[in-house]
């Protein structure tokens, strides 16, 4: 019988008797294992046995979380790196040749973006943008780049949290024979599996939802072994190795993800809710609500709808600035996913370089505020967010008399 998610993360990948009894898994703190002899180095490099050799290529305490993401995931095979992006950029260049092209959806991660339009050139890898929820233009783009290799999207998506349709990228993936490639981060496995919706490869930063707490850097990919092979053999390469005490916290913090996963959806859909309501915020953006421009995909392809809101201010540059700086149990920063409930004008924090015309383009306003909740009571979080709005007067309605 199937277990439940909250066993598979409390239990998943634990050996059955630890080192020394031990009820946690032991922290292995070695950078090289030694062999008793040199059969057992025969038996290893011919692979008769398996064995750690030397830390880059494995650790004890990692493989554990390793094997626990897999069952978590319902995944051939996974992998984890030193922190998000280095997930994103080993799967990228793991998988895609000089020559190749991939197509990205344009609301991934900003660094994603830039990864794919700088950084990818110097490896002769071409890449196309294509607007997120537009199939029209990405199969537009498949067609003009024959063999495209890889589609990396996002689901959600930051900071409008859009909602990929799996379906439809799934039959473009059987179409045209990309490997598809979805950032989870924003779900987690407990919201979201998108390798059971179509997806090869999911990949995420655990350094949020996974690890929980604003303590770790992390990342993880998750899908086909023969796909995470190339993934991890570039990463081997390359480095971008967890250590073994990251890999010790990611394991304590996986014990936890349904209890706080749970918390943080129900603290969102409040605090959502409570912004919808309120004359000083213009719009929410937050899937669970059926005014979000996703509802109807959220609810058909996710569980629950994660920690973060986003939204609008009724006020200008400034209001918004006062608005942030009133905040006590929220913690002006970037980042989401952690116990702890943290806030960010995404203008100032990620785009603060972008000129205006661009940023407006993105759609990066200047009263735009994304809230990540935390699994404080959700009555202080509004409280909270009560007097902040204090600070920005009440705006008279257009037309309003």
């Amino acid at each position: 019988m199937p277990k439940g998610l909250s066993t598979v993360s409390v239990h998943g990948g634990e050996p059955d008797r630890p080192y020394a009894d031990s009820i946690t898994t032991p922290i292995v703190m070695t950078s090289s294992y030694t062999f008793p002899d040199m059969d057992d180095v025969l038996a290893y490099v011919t692979k008769k046995k398996e064995r750690f050799e030397y830390g880059r290529y494995g650790n004890p305490t990692t493989a554990v979380v390793i094997q626990k993401l897999k069952e978590l995931e319902l995944a051939e095979d996974a992998e984890v790196f030193d922190c998000g992006m280095s997930s994103v950029s080993c799967a990228i260049l793991g998988l895609v040749k000089t020559g190749e092209h991939i197509v990205v959806t344009d609301d991934a991660y900003k660094k994603t973006l830039l990864f794919c339009e700088k950084i990818l050139p110097r490896f002769g890898i071409r890449s196309t943008c294509v607007k997120m929820g537009d199939h029209e233009e990405m199969e537009e783009a498949l067609k003009k780049n024959p063999g495209t290799r890889l589609v990396l999207s996002e689901t959600p998506t930051n900071p409008y949290l859009n909602i990929a349709d799996m379906d439809v990228l799934a039959a473009l993936r059987d179409k045209y024979g990309f490997v598809l490639v979805m950032d989870s981060t924003f779900a987690s496995p407990y919201n979201q599996q998108p390798l059971k919706q179509g997806a090869d490869v999911v990949i995420y930063s655990a350094t949020k939802y996974l690890g929980g707490h604003n303590d770790l850097l992390g990342g993880a990919a998750l899908g086909r072994k023969e796909l995470i092979d190339q993934i991890r053999d570039y990463r081997n390469t390359t480095g971008g190795v967890m250590d073994p005490m990251t890999s010790y916290m990611l394991i304590r913090g996986l014990k936890t993800l349904a209890l706080r996963m749970q918390r943080l959806n129900d603290n969102a859909m409040a605090v959502g809710t409570y912004l919808e309501s309120h004359p000083k915020v213009r719009k929410v953006y937050y899937p669970g609500l059926p005014s979000h421009h996703d509802h109807e995909r959220a609810k058909k392809y996710m569980t629950g709808f994660g920690g973060v809101v986003t939204f609008e201010l009724e006020a200008n540059l400034q209001e918004t600035f006062d608005f942030l700086s009133a905040m006590k149990v929220f913690k002006i920063g970037p980042s989401f996913g952690g116990v702890e409930a943290l806030i960010t004008h995404p203008m100032t924090i990620s785009y603060y370089d972008y000129a205006p015309e661009e940023r407006k383009r993105l759609g990066i306003l200047d009263e735009l505020i994304r809230m990540s909740v935390g699994i404080e009571d959700a009555k202080d979080l509004i409280a909270d967010i009560e007097q902040g709005l204090t600070r920005i007067p009440l705006k008279a309605k257009a037309g309003a008399k």
